[in-house]
């Protein structure tokens, strides 16, 4: 009797452990963008022999590139002749560079010393290895060490080797003009400069500010990241788990079918390994039977509640979806996991990195939910409409006196009926990318 009940015990234990795994495999799969989702079923291929893809279309299985990365130079390395050190997977950057370099020009360690630099320029182009530490390296003077330096700094694209972005910037401006204005700021002032305290600049070289401006718009057109364009990495693709479509005045919420991976099991090898008389394998088939059960069921809830959600979303938000985001409406996922009698935990797993495509482009499904302002007539509006009509005010400021946040706030309630604190109008500028009023400032 006692063994029994300890064996009835042991078995209520075992589903209970396999209802939380399973469980907690759902929910991490609900939560998994598309991109995740792909990459988690590639290693559970490579982990479970019954697990085969069906892609539903010829896009790649994710949108992760492999960005390749400058190889370094050990600083007491081999210091043979650079050509001869040049091989097929060199990074692009190390090619152009070496490939303007004379090396008739410089002596055999010179060419080390060089081959050094440019190892160590990192992928905005910048210089992170100092002078100090190749004349060290090389038991070279300082000087030398500096005019090989100043050799890679020569080259194109202009700025590549600098060791800050000061020096970046003057690389080029003393290309294009080494007596310019532009020059002389960037070299004496930079600091000045870049906080916008150019009345102290004027001042001191006794110019104007107009004079200062133009020079600001100059270097607006300079490269801070030189070495950038030679690391780029390859276009990342969004791919939507939903689609929203406006038909006759109505809204059909759909899967975004293109690229699903649909999981089957692998009929071959389980027909040659079933009936095995090896006790292990036939463990083996049941644990990675039952794994393929929990995937798929895991799939699927996920496919479904992310429609739900997306539907859900879509009957809240009509003008959303049929005239753009300037209509969205204050919404929370509290509303919308009461509607659909699910936690809120599960929404916020259900949008997380997932993508909506619209009839306006594609989102992410957390941009339809948004928190309530109150307006001058007691109304709900979103930050979304707070952020629309502050892009318009500040459009039409005056560019020679820029609005302050505070007038801001202002125009705000009067034009659109929002009333905002200045300290609200300062964050949801910023979150536009908008500086401030005094940066915004231009001088005839």
């Amino acid at each position: 009797m006692i063994l029994n009940m300890k064996a009835g015990l042991f078995q209520q234990q075992t589903l209970k452990l396999s209802m939380t795994q399973e469980l907690s495999q759902a929910i991490a799969i609900l939560q998994y963008s598309s991109q995740e989702l792909s990459s988690f079923l590639e290693n559970k291929l490579i982990e479970n022999p019954l697990l085969t893809l069906e892609h539903n279309s010829a896009l790649p299985l994710h949108a992760a590139s492999v960005r390749r990365k400058s190889k370094r130079m050990s600083m007491y390395g081999n210091k043979q002749n650079f050509i001869e050190q040049l091989s097929e997977d060199a990074p692009s950057l190390e090619e152009y560079l070496l490939s303007q370099i004379n090396i008739g020009e410089y002596t055999r360690k010179q060419q080390s010393m060089m081959l050094e630099y440019i190892r160590n320029i990192d992928e905005n182009g910048y210089m992170r290895i100092g002078a100090g530490d190749i004349a060290e390296a090389y038991c070279v003077p300082l000087e030398e060490a500096e005019r090989c330096l100043k050799a890679i700094q020569r080259l194109e694209p202009h700025g590549i080797g600098a060791r800050n972005l000061q020096e970046c910037l003057l690389i080029q401006a003393e290309y294009e003009d080494p007596d310019s204005l532009a020059k002389h700021i960037l070299e004496h002032h930079f600091l000045l400069f870049a906080e916008k305290k150019w009345k102290e600049i004027a001042k001191k070289e006794r110019i104007t500010l107009k004079q200062i401006q133009d020079v600001f718009d100059y270097v607006q057109s300079l490269n801070p990241r030189p070495g950038s364009r030679f690391f780029q990495d390859k276009p990342s693709y969004i791919t939507p788990d939903v689609v929203v479509e406006s038909r006759d005045g109505e809204l059909y919420v759909s899967h975004y079918e293109n690229g699903f991976q649909e999981l089957h099991v692998n009929e071959l090898y389980l027909k040659r390994m079933q009936g095995h008389h090896d006790k292990s394998v036939n463990h083996f088939l049941r644990d990675k039977w039952q794994e393929y059960q929990w995937i798929s069921r895991g799939i699927q809830q996920r496919r479904d509640t992310i429609l739900r959600v997306m539907t859900k979303i879509a009957e809240c938000q009509p003008d959303c979806f049929h005239f753009g985001l300037g209509h969205l409406r204050p919404m929370t996922m509290k509303e919308i996991s009461d509607e659909l009698h699910i936690h809120e935990s599960t929404v916020s797993r259900a949008v997380k990195d997932k993508y909506v495509q619209t009839p306006f482009g594609t989102f992410e499904m957390k941009t339809f939910f948004a928190s309530s302002l109150q307006s001058a007539n007691n109304e709900d509006m979103s930050g979304q409409q707070a952020k629309i009509g502050l892009k318009r005010i500040i459009a039409n400021e005056s560019k020679l006196k820029p609005l302050s946040d505070l007038e801001l706030a202002e125009l705000l309630k009067e034009e659109c009926g929002i009333l905002l604190s200045r300290r609200t109008v300062a964050k949801y500028r910023e979150q536009l990318g908008i500086p401030s009023s005094s940066k915004r400032k231009r001088y005839e």
